[in-house]
């Protein structure tokens, strides 16, 4: 039997028709130019990937793709495309989401995804504000940010994304940022070949109602004393001239050293992103700009049963012991009454 070859594809196979209307030098449009680099090199035909969104400028995402694609409902998406994940699974999921649409109405839905490792690929565009509805604060909003629903500034204590995931016992954790394009190229190819839950963080500038959320983490300049870049059994070390790093103290805290100070790279902490324990990837999510270095790339890569395979392989098993099985006696069977 011939097999049939997959032509070469192309960024330009995956760009859909549709006018893309976000706002101009949003950070949207990186994000969609990477995505549309990626997918070429995976080998997966278009009919086999899908993107399901919500809400939000970020959810506009399924219509610039030349995949199938679901435009759902607000918050709702990692339901949906769990459902869209156990009726097709042989397709590649994506779950295109932003701060406000997956952690303050979609929280429910987003975390219960994380901890059953159901195989989607969970992209949060995170620009710490409401786009779409015009500037209003959001979950990730840092306290004391003026925005038109708090224009005295936010009381609220901002969710670290990051922290939800591992908290919900996230498989696959990674960071990056919206204008970093090798970098987020190569997080999105890794969570595209992790099996179960990727959930990746993009730092995303929202140049109208949030500008320069993120300049410490994407200037030139600015970055390398702000940001460590994870690399899977390397030492945290950071700065222009690599000349910091992160330790933990005698009572397991992050702390931040010179290492002209006497320090070496053999005394810091070094990064193990397969580690079962999630605590250092919990600890290493927890840190914020500007009292520490944020972290950059994959926090947590680990294997675990993932929900859509168990529950064909328990779906199969049952018709394997009981036989397929009749709807209408189930309906009709138990507790039943007769209304006269």
């Amino acid at each position: 039997m011939s097999t049939v070859e997959l032509p070469q594809l192309t960024a330009k196979d995956f760009a859909s028709d549709q006018e893309i209307r976000w706002c101009p030098r949003c950070g949207d449009y990186s994000i969609l130019a990477q995505m549309k680099k990626v997918l070429p090199e995976l080998g997966i035909a278009k009919e086999k990937i899908a993107f399901v969104s919500g809400i939000g400028c970020s959810s506009r995402f399924p219509y610039y793709m030349n995949t199938y694609g679901f435009h759902s409902i607000h918050g709702r998406a990692p339901a949906i495309a769990t459902g869209l994940r156990l009726a097709r699974p042989e397709l590649m999921i994506w779950v295109i989401t932003g701060d406000g649409d997956a952690l303050s109405i979609g929280g429910n839905h987003l975390m219960h995804a994380i901890r059953r490792n159901v195989d989607l690929k969970i992209v949060l565009f995170n620009n710490r504000i409401y786009g779409l509805t015009k500037g209003q604060y959001s979950p990730t909003s840092p306290i004391g940010q003026k925005t038109k629903s708090t224009p005295y500034g936010s009381i609220d204590w901002p969710l670290s994304p990051l922290s939800v995931a591992i908290g919900s016992e996230a498989t696959f954790v990674a960071r990056s940022v919206d204008v970093d394009i090798q970098h987020l190229g190569m997080v999105l190819e890794r969570a595209a070949q992790h099996k179960g839950t990727a959930f990746i963080e993009v730092y995303q500038d929202c140049n109208v109602f949030n500008s320069g959320a993120h300049d410490y983490a994407s200037k030139k300049g600015e970055k390398e004393e702000n940001v460590i870049y994870l690399e899977d059994g390397q030492p945290l070390v950071f700065g222009k001239d690599r000349d910091k790093g992160l330790i933990l103290d005698e009572n397991s805290h992050p702390k931040v050293v010179n290492l002209a100070d006497g320090y070496s790279e053999s005394d810091l902490v070094v990064h193990d992103e397969s580690v079962s324990d999630p605590s250092l990837a919990f600890t290493l999510s927890r840190l914020r700009y500007p009292e520490f270095p944020e972290p950059m790339g994959i926090f947590r890569a680990v294997e675990r049963p993932i929900y859509d395979q168990e529950v064909t392989a328990q779906v199969e098993r049952t018709i394997a012991d009981r036989g397929e099985g009749d709807l209408d006696a189930l309906f009709n069977s138990g507790d039943t009454w007769t209304v006269e």
